[in-house]
């Protein structure tokens, strides 16, 4: 199909987007890699009358280590994420994640802040960000402000951001001494898209116990979330098989679990408790391998 007709914008700077988004308002939307916004124009989904590009403005798709953390500007690719060097020795779980979203095309393409804005409850990012406990910050007129990855999804593709704001750069924290992690998911088949996702960070103190433990999900529900019970089942104790999989049992307490032609609600909540014990099982062996 063909979208409906609509005015196009090139914006050459943040300034200049946020002028068109405050001319324009809600006629407006953002463009980035457009994955997401492209297809549910054609396909009449969504529709605009201002369309303005963000993939013009320069400087905001660099991975740095700036002030502790790794600050990544929101254009940058999944690709760019996926093969940083620095991302890869100093934050592997981004690295990870980043290269299982999609194929080759999308990675291509696609951008991290566009992602996290558009906020798809099936994106994988999401449980990578909440583990790590990122900051996204958002630019509007007024200024900038960080929203931490934990207050960031609302609801599905609803995000704390305001009218007016743009996502600019996020904000992962170094990996600390005897810290593992990693990123597992069972993949849509046709989009790739998780079915269920799961992000576990693992810290081991001297003795060999969890000193800190941060477990993201996505796919499972209508937004990405903390399984904090798991979290918190896990403080202080060694990680033992038993242990993990007692801990894992608690990733969707409280939790409403989604239902589709994929998964039932059920069988997604099997899904996340499974996926997060072996998560945790990898994050655990990595955590010790690099002891």
């Amino acid at each position: 199909m063909i979208p409906a007709s609509f005015e196009y914008h090139a914006a050459k700077s943040v300034e200049d987007a946020l002028a068109l988004l405050g001319k324009y308002g809600d006629g407006a939307k953002l463009l980035a890699g457009g994955h997401s916004l492209i297809p549910a124009l054609k396909l009449r989904l969504q529709s605009v009358e201002h369309l303005i590009d963000l993939g013009r403005i320069s400087g905001l798709d660099s991975i740095r280590e700036a002030g502790g953390k790794i600050a990544i500007g929101a254009l940058t690719t999944h690709q760019a994420v996926e093969t940083s060097e620095l991302l890869r020795k100093k934050c592997p779980l981004l690295a990870e994640c980043a290269g299982h979203i999609g194929d080759v095309q999308v990675r291509n393409r696609g951008t991290i802040g566009g992602s996290l804005s558009h906020a798809d409850p099936a994106a994988d990012y999401p449980a990578a960000v909440l583990a790590l406990e990122a900051e996204i910050e958002a630019t509007s007129a007024k200024g900038k402000r960080t929203i931490g990855a934990d207050g960031f999804f609302v609801d599905m593709l609803t995000t704390a951001l305001q009218p007016g704001e743009i996502v600019t750069e996020i904000r992962v924290p170094l990996q600390a001494a005897s810290t593992g992690s990693a990123y597992l998911k069972v993949a849509q088949p046709a989009s790739g898209f998780a079915i269920v996702g799961v992000a576990a960070l693992v810290t081991l103190d001297g003795s060999g116990k969890c000193s800190r433990v941060r477990v993201g999900v996505t796919g499972a529900a209508v937004k990405g979330y903390r399984a904090k019970e798991t979290e918190a089942e896990l403080g202080g104790k060694a990680p033992d098989d038993a242990m993990l999989a007692r801990a894992a049992e608690r990733a969707t307490n409280g939790v409403e679990t989604s239902g589709d032609i994929f998964a039932s609600p059920e069988y997604r909540a099997h899904l996340t408790r499974v996926y997060t014990r072996r998560a945790l099982a990898a994050a655990v062996a990595r955590a010790r391998k690099g002891a």
